[in-house]
């Protein structure tokens, strides 16, 4: 029997030197600045990712292109935004009507109007048209 608590004490003596290599975990209080940057920081790499996106679409960068703009320079420079202007622009880019702008519509509503009065006949604008009168 003596030989059998020998090998469990040296069993038992083993798995405890090897456990004494490990350290024990510490928890601590952590500051809600300290979480609140965090999050933050990962909001705005992702408002800039979306940025980059609307950048990288085949429309956008055309109409960019036809309007002189290098691509390279524009994606160096929402690169070099601070967070404050890359969360801004997000926001402009999420709300602005998409293809619309209020010149166009400016533009379509006085044609019919134009429209419609030389119909009714109250002028001769367009002579394409024929008065009801």
């Amino acid at each position: 029997m003596t030989s059998k608590k020998k090998l469990v004490a040296w069993i038992v003596a083993a798995a405890l030197s090897h456990t004494a290599g490990l350290q024990a975990a510490h928890a601590g209080m952590i500051a809600t600045g300290s979480v609140a940057a965090s999050t933050d920081l990962v909001q705005v790499e992702s408002r800039r990712a979306q940025v980059l996106a609307t950048l990288n679409r085949a429309d956008v960068t055309e109409a960019l292109v036809a309007k002189g703009v290098d691509m390279d320079a524009a994606r160096a420079r929402i690169a070099s935004l601070s967070d404050q202007e890359v969360v801004a622009l997000a926001d402009q880019l999420e709300h602005a009507p998409a293809g619309a702008s209020g010149v166009l519509g400016t533009i379509v509503f006085i044609f019919l109007v134009l429209l419609v009065t030389d119909i009714l006949g109250f002028t001769k604008v367009f002579p394409f048209t024929r008065s009801i009168r």
